[in-house]
């Protein structure tokens, strides 16, 4: 849990590398409970904190972000920009979903973008593995016409429990790949070679 609260000089160095990279107004997509959006505050960017969990918003104002909405990252809209930067951190690049998804969903950000604007977050590898049961999944999913790194869940604690999502676990290829189709380009990595990666993307000329 504590993850979920760590200031930055705790977090990934993948996350640390690339969050250097924001600029001007910033939408914090599937923002918990304000970690990305307290450290950019911080440091003078407007922050648009957004999360489908009640909850996690309400943390995120009695933490002090000063813009935190109940939403999901597919209802942005062109109104809502023109966003300098959009941020999805811990793993968050899996809110694309998968590679029908995630195009579409970077086409829309796109619309509500700076022509200029940059996206920056961190994802989980999910070939760096050699457990078994991982790559038997992958296996499974493959056979179903899905990528390997797909997944469906929800999140419980207690008698609390999130509506089921769908995420994605991507190597830089498959997101290169995701990220061309909906019209924008990886600018930069941060790979250190562990389970998680960040990058830098931009919009494509």
């Amino acid at each position: 849990m504590a993850r979920y609260f760590a200031p930055a000089r705790r977090w990934i160095d993948a996350e640390r590398e690339v969050v250097r990279s924001a600029r001007g107004m910033v939408l914090d997509a599937g923002a918990g409970v304000g970690r990305v959006a307290l450290h950019l505050q911080d440091r003078g960017h407007d922050v648009v904190a957004i999360d489908t969990s009640p909850g996690a918003i309400r943390v995120c104002r009695e933490l002090g972000v000063r813009r935190a909405e109940v939403r999901a990252v597919s209802s942005v809209r062109t109104a809502d920009g023109p966003f300098d930067t959009f941020a999805f951190f811990g793993n968050n690049l899996g809110l694309l979903r998968d590679d029908r998804h995630g195009p579409w969903l970077l086409r829309r950000l796109r619309a509500a973008a700076t022509p200029d604007a940059r996206l920056i977050g961190s994802i989980r590898d999910p070939y760096r593995t050699d457990d078994p049961d991982a790559l038997a999944y992958h296996e499974r999913n493959r056979e179903r016409g899905r990528m390997a790194g797909q997944t469906r869940f929800r999140l419980r604690y207690r008698s609390h429990r999130s509506a089921w999502f769908d995420y994605a676990a991507m190597s830089l290829p498959e997101l290169t790949a995701i990220a061309a189709a909906g019209g924008w380009h990886v600018d930069r990595v941060a790979d250190d070679g562990g389970p998680r990666y960040g990058v830098v993307l931009s919009v494509a000329g």
